[in-house]
């Protein structure tokens, strides 16, 4: 049977080329955009080398400090004392981490000059993150509490710096100290905050004052991770920290208040989005997920539009088919496996088309390290859309076209 449908909906693709052309690219340039959008999501928010964690993992980077007089700071405002002496110190979390957000500086060799994106970071920092080491290790708590002079590379700066030369053990300059190296790490793209930079060194060569006791923090901001043994801890973890919040002391005179949450990535994603101390992510997906409905209503309504018209051409074949006792509910079925086809051909052309341009924006280095790719769950989520987009443009005509009565289908009336 459903080899008799294929061989129908061939047919019909071929009767009107035209409607044909209009029904695949409005399809294929929809599925295209929101295969491009859900690669991007994936990209940025999955799990992804190095955060293949993230199900237990939990981060604090936008902070609200409020004033004596009411004025507000937002931001990742907190100061590498506020997360040693109240996040490093909690007992929940299997392993904490403070690190300092990336900023670009500018290093030289051979008067060739190098622009880095430099990040300071503990030893646990290495431990939450699974880097994929192409060489070397990373450093230890021993080499950040003894502020030896370790850096660890990505593959770009190893390639682009020694210019093939061995990495492992060769020193380079930054921020005019040397430092040797001791790790190559796979390339992080951009997109993934937490652990992006080109170089890490330990947060004890950071210029901003790691003991300074005060709440504001210095440029580029500071963030906290935290790793719970079980996702099922998580809830503990979030209970512990607002427990710890409320026993901040304000050594600055000028705030009384400061607000912030241990969030999942999504959480903190929302947090930053909307300038917000709430981290719940449920706003933030019930927007995006009404977004992407708008976004599909219009090419839909347009395709049930040319389904009605395409479906109506044949009133002789519906009229013969019922004359000769065809149910509404075969007839249904049909048209409705029919039009999934013809969806499903245009969310090929759109895998192939997405394809070349994930291809095109990888090797254009027009974001840094980005490698966007068509995973299982792209596939996965594509095929869905897929169906739905089918399903919803084809049920409506399918169902218009099985009340026709035998008689007037056969007269060719519609109405």
């Amino acid at each position: 049977m459903l080899i008799n449908y294929l061989k129908i909906a061939i047919k019909v693709l071929l009767r009107h080329k035209l409607f044909t052309f209009i029904s695949l690219f409005g399809i294929s340039l929809t599925l295209l955009i929101l295969i491009m959008v859900t690669s991007l999501l994936d990209h940025t928010f999955g799990s992804q080398p190095p955060e293949l964690k993230l199900d237990r993992t939990l981060s604090i980077t936008m902070g609200l400090l409020t004033s004596k007089d009411g004025g507000q700071s937002n931001g990742p405002v907190m100061s590498p004392y506020f997360l040693k002496k109240y996040v490093k110190s909690l007992k929940t979390p299997e392993v904490v981490s403070m690190s300092s957000f990336h900023n670009r500086v500018i290093t030289y060799k051979n008067r060739t000059k190098f622009r880095l994106d430099i990040k300071y970071t503990d030893s646990e920092f290495f431990e939450i993150l699974d880097f994929n080491f192409l060489e070397g290790n990373p450093y230890s708590l021993n080499d950040v509490s003894s502020r030896r002079n370790v850096i660890v590379i990505n593959q770009n700066t190893r390639e682009q710096y020694f210019d093939g030369e061995e990495a492992i053990g060769n020193t380079m300059e930054v921020e005019g100290e040397k430092f040797r190296v001791i790790g190559v790490v796979e390339n992080c793209s951009i997109l993934r905050i937490m652990p992006y930079a080109d170089v890490w060194l330990p947060l004890t060569f950071s210029k901003t004052p790691l003991d300074e006791v005060t709440l504001i923090g210095g440029f580029p901001g500071w963030f906290a991770m935290m790793l719970a043994t079980d996702e099922s801890d998580i809830p503990a973890i979030k209970k512990e920290f607002q427990n710890q919040l409320a026993l901040v002391e304000y050594p600055d005179d000028k705030w009384v208040e400061i607000k912030t949450a241990a969030s999942t990535y999504a959480e903190a994603f929302s947090r930053n989005l909307r300038l917000s101390e709430e981290g719940n992510a449920k706003p933030l997906l019930i927007i995006l997920f009404i977004l992407m409905i708008l976004f599909m209503l219009l090419p839909t309504i347009n395709l049930v539009n040319i389904n009605l018209s395409r479906i109506m051409e044949r009133s002789s074949e519906i009229g013969v088919r019922k004359a000769f006792g065809a149910s509404s509910l075969t007839l249904v079925g049909q048209f409705v496996v029919e039009n999934v086809i013809i969806t499903l051909i245009g969310g090929a052309i759109a895998l192939i088309l997405a394809i070349g341009i994930l291809e095109i924006i990888n090797s254009s280095s027009l974001i840094p390290y980005v490698n966007f790719s068509l995973n299982y769950r792209i596939f996965f989520n594509s095929l869905v859309i897929c169906l739905f987009f089918g399903l919803f443009s084809g049920v409506y005509p399918a169902f218009k076209m099985s009340r026709l009565q035998p008689v007037d289908a056969l007269r060719g009336e519609s109405s």
